[in-house]
């Protein structure tokens, strides 16, 4: 069982920056990809940008490319978000998630096997 605690949202205004970290316990950080995941008001939880458990591979969602970078430091048991060029747009809750590093589906919420509470990320114009 792993549990997943994000922390480092809040409150910028657009232009800003935020680093988003998820700490992982309970379980081997190294056999699992990680996801961040964002949901808005009213709207589905979509992923915004994933890595595999090596940190080789990296996955951005195109709204954010350019913008965010995600890492991790598979010592630490943690990865993190990098947010840059914040726009209104990004605001909604963000979540970490755990996938097996045997299971497909970077893309979908479902393949995710943990996840954390969620930090919300509110980007004012």
């Amino acid at each position: 069982q792993v549990q997943l605690v994000e922390s480092g949202g809040g409150l910028v205004q657009a232009g800003g920056s935020l680093r988003l970290s998820c700490a992982a316990s309970g379980g081997t950080f190294r056999q699992y990809h990680m996801g961040w995941f964002r949901q808005a008001p009213g709207k589905e939880r979509d992923v915004v940008a994933a890595i595999t458990w090596s940190g080789s591979i990296t996955y951005y969602t195109d709204s954010v490319k350019g913008r965010f970078t995600i890492s991790r430091d598979n010592a630490k048991n943690e990865v993190y978000l990098q947010m840059n060029s914040l726009k209104p747009d990004d605001t909604a809750v963000y979540y970490c998630a755990a996938r097996h590093y045997l299971k497909w589906g970077t893309l979908e919420a479902h393949n995710y096997d943990y996840w954390g509470q969620g930090t919300q990320v509110t980007v004012s114009s």
